[in-house]
């Protein structure tokens, strides 16, 4: 039924010379109840206004329990909607329509048998936006009835005012922060645009003359996602009431009438409860359902990427299996592995700015690779071919015992000493390129130029080694060309030159006898 305010006014409204239809128009009410109360006059609607509130109700089995909620909520002014739904969520169904049991409230109130400590606070409206524009975040705490609080992640796209939230025991982090945005962006099923938060220190450090320095992680985040940021003051109503008005109807109609004992469980029914209540009924504001809306907002969304942030998460990651040469493909790319893990599975998870691979058994972390921006190419870690399970001294100790000489001690100790975050690979290369030398002779003459020339890479060494076998080897093939055969390899090898005897020496200088005089 209406109230006396509404029934004077259409009589008044009669009285001027309005008809039924330009009455309903002006005050916009149902035809039928226009009907109903055209024609009642003022003793009709007095008895008819005191038969309603004395007959029974259908909420009648429920008043114990409604002024019981309010009670222990110190008789606050509680949302309506939220006792219904705490109701409704205790019984599973209702005999009456949210609209009967607000009617039902105002009974009791006018009865006299429900009375308010305190009013309800109202929140500004704030501008809609276009779909896949906007999120409004921010953050609230609330202290239930047993003293425990809890912390309050709030999000909602502007558009649909579909949204999202979590709690937690604990004040936020910043990682808790990102972590939780990255949730909120698989449940939205996409990104927005641009987000909306406040001057919170948990993202923003500071604000130098409009321009907003982030914590360093933040700022990260923000990178790699891409995402646009618009920073107002605290509680702005006009930037964020949206997501402002989230955080008080996630206090007031979930928390307030509820008294959880145990984290898990709230979240639980936080979550059937953004289903159900926030996302699941018409929105005040758009007269539409968010749920139902949100299908045509998340066409809008950019697509979700990969977070470093999300790296020891398994949601994103993808197997691999590494070749018997110890790679793996990634987007036409190869990248190597350890060597263990040959001819086994992996698994992969993939930003713009990192490749983490992870033991497909355990979930621990191999290595990591930074992505290859051209494909066709091999990119490989050295550390991953070593072979580790040699200490570096019994390393070191194999490459010393190679070669007798001082030479090739006091160039080993010049390695060490310009190369020593690479002894390892340096004593390594010796071992596999010196470990069977076949002219020590060349060795030397090597160690002694890489001394002198105060040049230590073992390379370079292996180098000026090999250069001098060549030499040695093209100074051969010239000699046996012009010789034959009979002068051998050997430049060490002395000729053997055949001798005669004096008599046949001294008979050429003997005249008469056909020699020289």
């Amino acid at each position: 039924m209406v109230d006396k305010k509404m029934y004077r006014k259409i009589q008044s409204l009669k009285k001027r010379g309005y008809g039924k239809d330009r009455i309903k128009d002006s005050l916009k009410l149902d035809p039928a109840t226009v009907r109903k109360y055209f024609n009642m006059g003022p003793s009709e609607y007095e008895a008819y206004q005191k038969s309603t509130l004395e007959r029974q109700k259908i909420f009648e089995g429920y008043e114990k329990e409604v002024l019981d909620v309010y009670r222990e909520n110190g008789n606050q002014r509680l949302s309506m909607s939220a006792v219904y739904d705490f109701l409704e969520e205790r019984h599973k169904e209702l005999p009456g329509s949210e609209k009967s049991f607000r009617n039902f409230i105002h009974h009791l109130e006018k009865a006299g048998k429900l009375r308010y400590a305190a009013n309800l606070r109202l929140y500004q409206k704030v501008e809609d936006l276009p779909f896949g524009r906007q999120m409004q975040l921010d953050f609230g705490e609330y202290k239930q009835r047993n003293g425990k609080k809890i912390y309050i992640f709030g999000a909602v796209l502007s558009a649909s005012r579909y949204k999202y939230g979590a709690l937690q025991e604990l004040p936020f982090t910043t990682l808790d922060v990102i972590l939780h945005l990255l949730d909120c962006f698989d449940y939205f099923g996409g990104m927005p645009e641009e987000m909306v938060i406040d001057q919170d220190s948990l993202m923003v450090v500071d604000e130098n003359h409009g321009e907003i320095i982030y914590t360093r992680a933040f700022e990260t985040f923000l990178h790699e996602m891409e995402l646009k940021m618009y920073v107002c003051r605290k509680a702005d109503p006009e930037s964020k009431g949206k997501v402002e008005n989230l955080i008080k109807y996630v206090k007031y109609n979930f928390l307030q009438v509820r008294n959880f004992h145990d984290l898990e469980e709230a979240r639980e029914a936080f979550g059937a409860w953004l289903t159900r209540r926030a996302n699941g009924k018409i929105c005040q504001a758009t007269g539409r359902v968010p749920g139902i809306v949100m299908e045509e907002e998340r066409k809008h969304l950019r697509p979700m990427k990969n977070s470093l942030y999300r790296r020891e998460s398994y949601l994103g990651r993808e197997e691999r299996m590494v070749s018997d040469k110890s790679f793996i493909m990634v987007e036409s790319n190869e990248y190597s592995v350890p060597v263990e893990y040959r001819n086994k599975n992996v698994e992969i998870y993939k930003t713009d700015h990192e490749l983490c691979i992870f033991d497909a058994r355990t979930g621990k972390e191999i290595c990591r690779h930074a992505p290859c921006l051209k494909t066709g190419q091999k990119v490989a870690d050295k550390t991953h071919f070593r072979r580790n399970s040699i200490s570096l001294n019994e390393l070191e100790k194999k490459a010393r015992e190679l070669s007798d000489c001082a030479s090739w001690r006091i160039f080993l100790d010049k390695n060490r000493e310009t190369y020593p975050r690479y002894f390892r690979d340096q004593c390594l290369l010796a071992v596999n390129s010196f470990a069977s030398l076949s002219e020590d002779a060349f060795f030397q003459m090597a160690l002694d130029y890489c001394i002198e020339n105060k040049t230590y890479a073992m390379n370079a060494l292996q180098d000026t080694y090999l250069y001098h076998l060549k030499e040695h080897e093209r100074e051969e093939k010239i000699i046996q060309t012009a010789f034959g055969a009979a002068f051998t390899a050997n430049p060490l090898t002395k000729l053997s030159v055949s001798k005669r005897s004096v008599e046949s020496y001294e008979s050429l200088f003997t005249p008469g006898q056909g020699g020289r005089r």
